[in-house]
C-alpha cells in the first residue's frame, strides 16, 4: 500500500487517497510459455489522514499540518482572531464575520463549488474513472445534495487539521466511532486517534467525562484528521458540579460557544425531546436510556419548563452556522430495548425533528438527525420511510443500534447487522457502540471498528455506489489466481 495525491482542478487543493498495488497475472499458455497481464491498482478511500504517510514525524504536541488554513487566504466572509489558551499547536480562531453567512449549504445554494466540496466529491470516486467507470459524484453533484439538505460536510472553520467529507445517503456509508481522553492528554489518547483513523473511522464522537480540561479536547481535536462531534450538554453539566437543576441556556450557550472555538465539527442537540413525551414512557421497559435524554428529561420535570435546547434552537443554530459546524438532532427517546422500539414516545419525538430541520434551514446551518436505539430487524424499513418523510432525507446518524438485547459481549454483531440493513434503508453514518476507555485490548477495538466497516461496505455494494465493487472484484480475481499476497492486502482485516 502506498499513499497517493490527487490534485484539485477547481481549488488549489490535494487529497490523500491509498493505492494498493497488485502483481501481474501470470497466464500459461498452450506452447508452455507465460503470458504477463498487468493489473490496475486499487484506490481506497482514506481517512487515515497524515498518519497514513510514512514521510510523516508525528508529535501529538504540534498537532497535524494546518491544511484547510491556506484556503481562507482570500476570504473575506470569515474573522481570523488571535488567541491565548496555552496551546503552542493553535494560536487563530475563526468565525463568521457579522453579517455574513459561511456554511457549506449557503455556499451551495449560492452555486459556488468550495474546496470542501470538491475534496469530498475526489474522495468518492477513489479514481474509479481511470479504470473505465463512470461516477455520478461529481463537484457540483455534491453541491446540489448540500444545497437540498441531504447531505452535510462537517468541517467546523477552527478545526483547519481536518480532511473533509461528507455524509449523506447518496455517498459512501460512513463510521463513528466513540472515543473519550483523559484529564491529562497522553500518548495513550494520541494512539486511540490514531488506532481509529488507521482503521477508517470517518468521524469521532468525543464523550469524554464534561470536566476533562480544555486543552485535553484541544488536543484531540489539533491530532484529528477526521471531523470531531460532541454532546455539549455533558460539558455544560460538569460546569454546574453534576447538578442537573442548575443548567441553563446561558451556561449551555458558553459551552457551545467554547467547543465551537476550538473546532468540534458537529454537535448532538437533544432539542426534539419536550415535555408532553414524559407521559409517553410509562409503558417502557427500559424508560429513557440515553444519557442526554436523562439529562434533559430532569430538567424539565424539576423546573417544570420546557426543553431550553427546544426553545433556543434558532439561537443555536445561528452559533452553529457562525463556524459552520453541522447540528446533530439527538434522540434523546432512543429504545433502549426492542420492546420499546418504534413505541409512541420514540416516533413522537422523531416528529417534533421535522419543525427543527426547517428551523436550521432557515438559517442555512447544516443538519442531520439520530436513531434509533435498540430495534428488530422487521422494524428497521418502516421506521426509515418514517424518517425520510418526517426529516426531508436529512442525513441520519444511527449510533449504537442493535438488533438484539441478548448480545452481551458481542454488541458489535448485532450493531453491525442492523447498522448494514439501516445503510441499505437510507442511513449515512452509523457506529458508535461503545466508548474506547483505554486501549488494553488492541483486538477487541479493531475487532468493533473492523465489523462496522463491514457493514457500512455491504450497504455501498447494495447501494451500487459508484467503484464500491472493485476492491471486491480484485479480491476474487487474486483469490482465484491464489496471489495470496493481494487478496489479503486487499481484505478487511485487524
Amino acid at each position: 500500500m502506498e499513499k497517493v495525491y490527487v490534485e484539485g482542478e477547481i481549488n488549489n487543493i490535494r487529497v490523500g487517497m491509498c493505492q494498493i498495488n497488485l502483481s501481474d497475472t501470470i497466464v500459461k499458455k498452450e506452447d508452455e510459455t507465460f503470458l504477463v497481464k498487468k493489473n490496475s491498482p486499487v484506490i481506497l478511500y482514506d481517512t487515515s489522514g497524515p498518519y497514513g504517510d510514512p514521510s510523516f514525524e508525528t508529535d501529538y504536541n504540534t498537532g497535524l499540518p494546518c491544511v484547510r488554513e491556506t484556503w481562507y487566504a482570500r476570504r473575506k466572509d470569515i474573522v481570523r482572531q488571535t488567541v491565548s489558551d496555552g496551546s503552542a499547536a493553535k494560536k487563530v480562531t475563526f468565525r463568521a464575520r457579522e453579517g455574513k453567512c459561511i456554511t457549506q449549504m449557503y455556499y451551495a445554494k449560492k452555486r459556488m463549488i468550495s474546496p470542501e466540496m470538491e475534496y469530498v466529491a475526489i474522495r468518492e470516486n477513489q479514481q474509479v474513472e481511470a479504470l473505465g467507470l463512470k461516477s455520478y459524484i461529481t463537484p457540483d453533484f455534491v453541491r446540489k445534495e448540500i444545497a437540498s439538505g441531504r447531505a452535510v460536510i462537517p468541517a467546523n472553520v477552527n478545526h483547519v487539521e481536518i480532511e473533509p467529507m461528507i455524509i449523506g445517503s447518496r455517498f459512501l456509508v460512513k463510521i463513528n466511532s466513540n472515543i473519550n481522553v483523559g484529564k491529562d492528554f497522553s500518548e495513550t489518547d494520541y494512539e486511540k486517534i490514531r488506532l481509529n483513523c488507521t482503521l477508517g473511522v470517518d468521524t469521532l464522537m468525543d464523550i469524554s467525562p464534561g470536566d476533562i480540561p480544555q486543552e485535553s479536547r484541544n488536543r484531540l481535536i489539533r491530532n484529528s484528521p477526521v471531523p470531531v462531534g460532541t454532546p455539549p450538554v455533558y460539558q455544560a453539566l460538569a460546569k454546574v458540579g453534576g447538578h442537573v437543576e442548575d443548567l441553563s441556556w446561558a451556561v449551555f450557550r458558553d459551552t457551545l460557544i467554547e467547543q465551537l472555538e476550538q473546532g468540534v465539527d458537529f454537535i448532538s442537540v437533544h432539542a426534539a425531546m419536550k415535555r408532553k413525551h414524559s407521559k409517553m414512557i410509562s409503558h417502557r421497559l427500559t424508560g429513557i436510556v440515553s444519557h442526554a435524554g436523562r439529562i434533559v428529561s430532569e430538567w424539565m420535570n424539576t423546573h417544570k419548563e420546557e426543553n431550553f435546547l427546544n426553545t433556543h434552537f434558532s439561537e443555536i443554530c445561528e452559533i452553529a452556522a457562525s463556524y459552520d459546524a453541522v447540528i446533530s438532532i439527538g434522540s434523546g427517546l432512543r429504545p433502549g430495548s426492542v420492546y420499546d422500539a418504534n413505541d409512541r414516545a420514540h416516533l413522537a419525538e422523531l416528529s417534533e425533528m421535522r419543525e427543527l430541520v426547517e428551523v436550521a434551514w432557515k438559517q442555512h446551518a447544516q443538519v442531520m438527525a439520530e436513531g434509533p436505539g435498540h430495534i428488530p430487524m422487521n422494524k428497521i424499513e418502516p421506521y426509515m420511510k418514517e424518517y425520510r418523510y418526517i426529516c426531508k432525507g436529512v442525513p441520519f446518524f444511527s449510533p449504537g443500534m442493535v438488533t438484539s438485547d441478548l448480545a452481551i459481549g458481542h454488541e458489535h454483531i448485532a450493531a453491525a447487522i442492523g447498522g448494514a440493513q439501516m445503510a441499505w434503508f437510507g442511513a449515512s453514518l452509523i457506529g458508535g457502540l461503545k466508548s474506547q476507555v483505554d486501549l488494553t485490548d488492541r483486538k477487541d477495538v479493531q475487532t468493533n471498528l473492523l465489523s462496522y466497516k463491514i457493514a457500512a461496505h455491504s450497504a455501498d455494494l447494495a447501494k451500487g455506489h459508484p467503484g464500491a465493487q472493485v476492491r471486491d472484484n480484485a479480491f476474487s480475481k487474486a483469490r482465484q489466481e491464489n496471489r495470496e499476497q493481494d487478496w489479503r492486502k486487499l481484505s478487511f482485516h485487524a
